[in-house]
């Protein structure tokens, strides 16, 4: 795979204003499979060995279910409530307390043995210890060079960098999602808006990379509207790129009603998430997503923390939506926590920049580079929203990624939550995309009721 090496006008710039953030040496990137794993994750147990060696993960197959629950006989080492929450309180975040004070008869946390289950190709692996002495950040942090495809900072120096390493973390190069998009009500009402969409790396499609056109680009995304019947064929496409402040994430939609397809720009930052409700934003979507520009990355380090893990239970099939929702948080029966190291990043609102979170905290998983927990501040500095990304390991795919997320208002009592239980064909990993299905004749094509 060619080399990315966005603009070489963003090289020079950052060259002569010292604006390259720097890469490891090669006798740092040396520690890449052996006293760390091969993406940048502590080899080696804790101390008291709740969190096991890494050992390779899960191994890839074509024949076996990626939904099919391992560990579908194991029953929780111990139950988090609100009456024993003082014992467990350092190794949860905010939000989780929160959820566990505003709702003491109703949530807890079942606590299942850790399993290290994550997983990657090969080339990832030798991608990310090229890119640990190759990739830069440049434009204070908002846009990389030197970068192939994926994890570009395994061994980060940086808040910034870990978040660049979920941004652009490995998700099977390309993915069709049948999804459903739940608003759930204070008094516990919801509706499901079912949602295919279509994640494409460049390096993925059909017709193959093409560095003139691909070259400052992540992924194409489409998002294509089922149902209900009021929002059916509305579609929205994006081009993620990879610098957000030079060159803008590319946004079109097209409006199934209107029959019109129109450039979107709003479709960024703090702007209310698609057929979401208004309970998250767009920047949202994937835990964190798009440019970092408005904000100030503190790396906190690590953390070891319950966070959803292994979530075979909340994707089983045979569950119904109304066994999962519930009145002011998920069925917390169908969910599992495991202990992890996280990496915790913060981010602080810049001054003069504007967002509907003044603070973020951020926990990302040290195996996977996924966000795993979210925490959100308003601008008076209270939690106001608690998220939490369910993953599992699709071994059909040789990758990790969430099947469920969930974004808690502690304010309202509302949420909203994303299940694929009820869908056909949920997860089909290796779709093979042209570059003109991104689109915006496609999308009009695609939006036809």
């Amino acid at each position: 795979m060619k080399l990315q090496t966005y603009t070489t006008s963003l090289l020079l710039l950052a060259m002569a204003s010292g604006g390259a953030w720097a890469k490891v040496s090669s006798q740092e990137a040396a520690k890449l499979g052996g006293e760390l794993t091969a993406i940048g994750a502590q080899k080696a147990a804790n101390k008291s060995g709740t969190i096991p060696s890494y050992q390779g993960g899960l191994k890839a197959s074509n024949s076996v279910d990626p939904l099919n629950n391992i560990y579908a006989n194991e029953k929780p080492m111990f139950t988090i409530t609100a009456a024993n929450l003082d014992q467990y309180k350092a190794n949860l975040s905010d939000g989780q307390i929160a959820l566990f004070k505003k709702y003491p008869d109703t949530y807890k946390m079942p606590i299942y043995k850790t399993y290290r289950t994550a997983s990657f190709p090969k080339d990832v692996y030798s991608k990310a210890k090229q890119n640990a002495t190759t990739a830069e950040l440049v434009d204070g942090g908002n846009g990389m060079i030197n970068f192939n495809e994926t994890v570009p900072f395994a061994i980060p120096q940086s808040g910034l960098e870990v978040i660049w390493n979920h941004v652009s973390r490995y998700r099977g190069g390309s993915i069709q999602r049948n999804a459903a998009q739940i608003p759930v009500q204070r008094d516990g009402q919801f509706f499901a808006i079912k949602v295919r969409s279509q994640l494409t790396a460049p390096q993925y499609l059909k017709d193959g990379y093409n560095a003139k056109s691909d070259d400052n680009v992540l992924f194409y995304y489409t998002q294509a509207i089922k149902s209900p019947a009021r929002l059916t064929g509305n579609v929205l496409l994006v081009h993620e790129t990879i610098d957000q402040v030079n060159q803008p994430r590319m946004a079109w939609t097209y409006n199934a009603g209107q029959r019109r397809v129109r450039r979107a720009p709003q479709v960024a930052y703090d702007a209310p998430g698609a057929a979401t409700e208004g309970l998250r934003t767009s920047d949202q979507l994937d835990m964190f997503n798009g440019a970092p520009d408005r904000y100030n990355w503190k790396l906190m380090g690590k953390k070891e923390i319950y966070i959803p893990y292994n979530a075979y239970k909340l994707a089983d099939p045979k569950v119904k939506y109304k066994d999962i929702v519930g009145t002011g948080h998920i069925n917390q029966d169908h969910t599992r926590y495991e202990l992890h190291r996280v990496w915790k990043v913060e981010a602080t609102l810049k001054e003069g920049s504007r967002h509907v979170y003044a603070k973020r905290t951020f926990y990302i998983d040290e195996d996977s580079w996924q966000i795993a927990i979210a925490d959100h501040y308003d601008n008076r500095g209270q939690l106001w929203r608690a998220s939490e990304g369910h993953a599992l390991q699709f071994v059909n795919a040789n990758t990790p990624w969430y099947v469920s997320t969930t974004n808690y208002d502690l304010f309202s009592g509302r949420y909203i939550v994303e299940l694929n239980n009820e869908e056909r064909d949920p997860f089909k990993f290796g779709v093979q995309v042209k570059r003109k299905n991104f689109t915006a004749a496609a999308i009009r094509r695609q939006g036809k009721r």
